[in-house]
């Protein structure tokens, strides 16, 4: 599929704008769905400054892949500079054609259903806190607490929800919002580290409290059976068998449609309403003599004073205990969250429909309980038998006496079976007409355990759809125009199944208040922690809410998860902290801009700036790599070397720099992806790309410009030149100034050189079919083959993940040792180096062996002194070997083999003999001439001779690091590099070249 881009020439009206590109991204988004389509020219308006240009349009914001909605790309910077391509045709009238591939657009086959505040939010929240709590325990709970603790009980479930709801409005107007709930909001706002684990838990919670209210229905299914003498097993399996049989047909129910399952909860809401008004009409008819022998008198004063204050009985009563029972009914102001996918308008709906249920459902709980401690005694035996004459004296002496009913004997005995203490059918005793409360029980609980049925697996489809956990995207698969997570219904079905059988009320609603105490938690610091990291990006409409509320309401609802079962909430809190672990380990690749990425920018920035300004101090003091990698994936020896001694202790940064005469010709690694590759491979590293003339240039600009105060490189790291014979001489004197300049601007210098080379570029053109020298810095070393000379004797620590070239660096090093020839005192890098490298656990067996010049005479004197400083240094050094003989020749031989690598750099005076010494320098700086051979030749065979001790000493190494010399002003580059070779040339392992900058980095000193 081609583009077609129109030039619209000035004066020609007639000529449309230019199209821009658009990318179809998925399923049909909530929020697109009943808004009537645009002419494409309305989204392509161009902009006064150009004709390609655009003018702003939604379009090119609304990117999500998630909404479904046609992605609109704006044209790029580099289109907008150029003013034509060669390989695009512009016509006479004007069209200029450019052929960019494009996945084919297309539109949604269906419409999904969608609803508005009232009916996708204010009925679906009532209908849920409307609940089994409060036709079934409230009333108990008023007997137990007293009305006076009631209402405490139900204004703190109040100020948790309702900060809580303040919350959610925050997060869910700070953007568009789709399907996930509660899941979604916390996901989106800490990360997948705690959205993950609360995602799993809140599904599951959602599925408990499906069961909770199927067996608030199955109690009184099977109230009735009883009462008709109908009973079918025995109480306790009775109720399991109602509950099964209704929990399969709310799963039917749910099944049809999220239209279906709307409609139903209209019917319910309404039954709902009936139910109310004839429970609180029935309050002011006055008693039969029935409802009085089931202790309810209508409104009474002295039933309303002795029903003020609490009478616990039994030996689990308590205030956290009934609490801990009532708080499920305070669990559905999520419930229009959770299907915010399925909303119109989610970030408008969401606050006003929760907050509206709220209030209306508080004034609700709070009249039923007063009214039905106004109204009904504790304790009544419901025989008709125990009446007695009105304020008869003598006869009894309890509340009942006063209207004529003697309720002693039953209550002295424990075996009252009526009144608020006893008997959770109170409201539809005390109402009108005692059917149509039977029917807002089955209402309340059918609709909750309908909401939480759709509820869940809403959420936990969100949740497979991130893949964040394995093994459960089976379950986010959806189906039809909603995309119903069929599957993930049939999982709580059977989650819910599994606790409907064990058909008591009272041990299922403390489990279920810890689960939501803890989304309600995590939701409340979401909005405290977006909004105190003060991100740009943190901009909700709604605007009525206080961080420091939901903070505080954080911290209450994890002490009340402790307090209210002690043991479910240690279950709880330990079944997110492994969920949380797996997901810090497994570390997900998505990126949503958490708050959490906000909060470590701002303690970053923190933390740098007050590092500024502190002192310099040896102690203190971390070598801080910066690394000429090229594209890392080419040199993962070097990375791997470099990254075994900064990991999680020192700086590390990849450097990049691309000759400008091949930035546009060669293939170019993207910054993501160079990225990607070192966190695969596990390296603590940053990366930095620069475009240089030079290596050099590019080398001395990175120097100065990376890093961030008191963050920046003091090391320069680079690999050794080993096609330094056939280079160029720009590139060897390029290598070598690098060098140069860098001990000019007083860093320390790490060069590696390994035996097989550094380099893989020719693996990677030769997969690719690409040219070698497309990808690789001249300067380097271009001929390299991939290292793979792994130590076959080597444990391997674990193989590399795959599309990671394994290296040396990566196994064990099992009990070889660390040679190091600290030739020159450089202020003790030499030695950090390896001490760093021997804490990680690949080198932590390997002995460290120093080795330095000394005399014959003095040779004891001297390894004393030296492990002497060794010890105060607190270094675990192995051995000191001191080498004598430090003035002996060369073997002819290794001798010779130097004169050869340097001859094809010699300047060949005999031919040019009319041409003064200087003009030949002049014209060639980097070659040697015969009187730099002869001056410096002590210097050189020095180095050769060095050589064979390392051979000699060094041949079961795991690494050799060697004292890198100092280049004078006066050495030639040739030659100077033609030392760098004979040091570590013939070594079969590792070799590094290192010197500091000449100031102390160790020290003995506590101060």
């Amino acid at each position: 599929m081609g583009i077609r881009i129109t030039r619209i020439q000035p004066g020609d009206p007639q000529e449309p704008p230019p199209p821009s590109v658009s990318v179809e991204t998925g399923e049909a988004g909530p929020d697109f769905a009943a808004q009537p389509r645009r002419d494409q020219s309305d989204l392509r308006r161009p902009s006064i400054y150009s004709t390609i240009d655009t003018a702003p349009t939604l379009g090119y914001y609304a990117n999500d892949t998630m909404t479904g909605r046609l992605r609109h790309s704006r044209p790029s910077l580099e289109f907008l500079r150029k003013t034509g391509e060669p390989d695009q045709v512009i016509g006479d009238n004007g069209v200029m054609s450019a052929n960019w591939d494009l996945p084919p657009t297309g539109k949604p086959a269906g419409e999904p259903v969608r609803f508005g505040w009232f009916m996708g939010v204010t009925i679906r929240v009532m209908l849920n806190i409307w609940g089994v709590i409060l036709f079934l325990r409230l009333t108990w709970i008023t007997s137990q607490a007293g009305i006076i603790l009631t209402w405490v009980i139900i204004l703190m479930s109040v100020v948790i929800t309702t900060i809580t709801a303040m919350s959610v409005s925050a997060i869910s107007t700070n953007g568009k919002v789709y399907s996930g709930g509660a899941y979604f909001m916390i996901s989106r706002t800490l990360g997948p580290e705690m959205g993950g684990p609360i995602g799993v838990v809140f599904s599951f919670a959602n599925a408990l409290a499906c069961a909770l209210n199927t067996v608030g229905f199955a109690e009184t299914v099977r109230d009735l059976l009883v009462e008709y003498n109908a009973q079918m097993v025995d109480p306790t399996n009775d109720v399991r068998i109602i509950g099964v049989l209704t929990i399969t047909l709310l799963l039917l129910i749910s099944l049809a449609g999220m239209e279906w399952e709307s409609k139903a909860q209209v019917f319910f809401f309404v039954v709902l309403l009936i139910s109310f008004v004839n429970y609180f009409v029935g309050t002011v008819i006055p008693a039969s003599e029935e409802k009085q022998a089931t202790g309810f008198f209508s409104y009474r004063k002295d039933i309303f004073v002795s029903n003020l204050l609490p009478d616990w009985r039994g030996p689990d009563s308590g205030f956290f205990q009934m609490f801990s029972i009532f708080f499920p009914a305070a669990t559905g102001i999520l419930s229009g969250v959770n299907i915010c996918g399925d909303l119109k308008d989610p970030e408008s709906a969401i606050p006003k429909g929760t907050l509206i249920a709220i209030f209306w459902t508080t004034v609700t709980y709070l009249g039923v309980a007063i009214t039905a401690g106004a109204s009904v005694v504790r304790d009544a035996s419901g025989n008709l038998n125990n009446s007695v004459p009105v304020n008869t004296t003598g006869v009894c002496d309890g509340l009942g006496c006063q209207y004529g009913w003697d309720f002693d004997t039953c209550e002295q005995n424990h075996t009252c079976s009526f009144g608020l203490a006893n008997d959770f059918q109170v409201i539809r005793m005390a109402s009108g007409y005692g059917h149509l409360i039977t029917a807002g029980i089955f209402a309340a609980s059918l609709s909750s355990a309908l909401g939480f049925l759709v509820s869940a697996p809403k959420v936990f489809q969100c949740l497979c759809n991130d893949n964040i956990y394995p093994y459960i995207g089976f379950f986010g698969k959806g189906y039809g125009k909603n995309n119903e997570p069929l599957r993930a219904y049939l999982l709580t079905f059977i989650i819910a199944i599994a606790f409907i059988l064990i058909a008591d009320l009272n041990v299922i609603a403390p489990l279920i208040s810890n689960f939501f105490l803890c989304s309600y938690a995590l939701i409340n610091f979401s909005c405290f922690h977006a909004t105190v990291t003060n991100s740009p990006g943190w901009r909700p409409s709604y605007k009525y809410y206080s961080p420091w509320a939901s903070l505080f309401g954080a911290a209450i609802s994890v002490i009340l998860m402790f307090l209210f079962t002690w043991w479910a909430a240690l279950v709880t809190i330990g079944i997110i902290l492994f969920l949380l672990g797996y997901v810090i380990y497994k570390k997900p690749q998505v990126n949503w801009g958490s708050s959490v990425q906000a909060s470590t920018y701002n303690m970053a920035l923190s933390y740098s700036v007050s590092l500024s300004g502190v002192e310099d101090h040896v102690k203190n003091y971390r070598p801080q790599c910066l690394v000429l990698t090229g594209p890392p994936n080419l040199r993962p020896a070097l990375v791997d070397f470099v990254g075994s001694f900064t990991k999680n202790v020192c700086l590390m940064i990849c450097g990049n720099i691309v000759m400008e005469e091949e930035n546009s010709d060669g293939p170019q690694h993207s910054t993501d992806s160079l990225i990607k590759w070192l966190n695969k491979r596990k390296v603590r590293s940053f990366y930095t790309r620069f475009t240089a003339h030079s290596l050099r240039e590019g080398a001395c600009n990175l120097l100065q410009s990376t890093g961030l105060g008191k963050m920046k490189p003091n090391i320069l790291v680079m690999g050794f030149k080993a096609n330094w014979r056939e280079s160029s001489p720009r590139c060897l004197v390029d290598y070598i100034n690098v060098i140069n300049d860098t001990f000019d601007s007083n860093y320390g210098v790490c060069i590696l050189r390994m035996m097989d080379g550094l380099d893989m570029s020719e693996e990677f053109a030769m997969e690719e079919g690409e040219d070698l020298h497309s990808s690789v810095n001249p300067a380097f070393d271009a001929s390299e083959a991939e290292q793979d000379d792994v130590d076959k004797e080597s444990d391997h620590v674990g193989e590399p993940p795959a599309n990671q070239a394994s290296t040396v660096f990566q196994n064990k090093q099992g009990k070889k040792s660390v040679d190091i020839y600290w030739i020159s005192d450089d202020g003790g890098l030499t030695l950090l180096i390896p001490y760093l490298l021997t804490r990680r656990k690949r080198w932590h067996h390997c002995k460290v062996r120093v080795f330095i010049m000394g005399q014959q005479q003095t040779m004891e004197e001297e390894r004393n002194e030296m492990m002497s400083l060794l010890k105060k240094f607190r270094l675990d050094i192995a051995d000191v070997i001191v080498m004598t003989e430090s003035n002996r020749n060369p073997l002819p031989k290794n001798w010779k083999r130097f004169e050869e690598s340097v001859a094809p750099f010699r300047l060949n005076q005999e031919a040019h003999p009319d041409v003064p010494l200087h003009e030949l320098r002049r014209e060639s700086p980097w070659k040697v001439s015969d009187k730099d051979l002869e001056a410096l030749r002590p210097k050189s065979e020095k180095m050769v001779y060095l050589n064979e001790v390392i051979r000699k000493n060094s041949k079961h190494a795991a690494l050799v690091i060697v004292s890198l010399p100092v280049s004078q002003s006066d050495c030639p580059s040739s030659l100077y590099m033609a030392w760098l070779d004979a040091l570590t040339c013939g070594l079969h392992c590792p070799a590094l070249l290192i010197r500091g900058n000449q100031q102390n980095v160790l020290t003995f000193y506590c101060q």
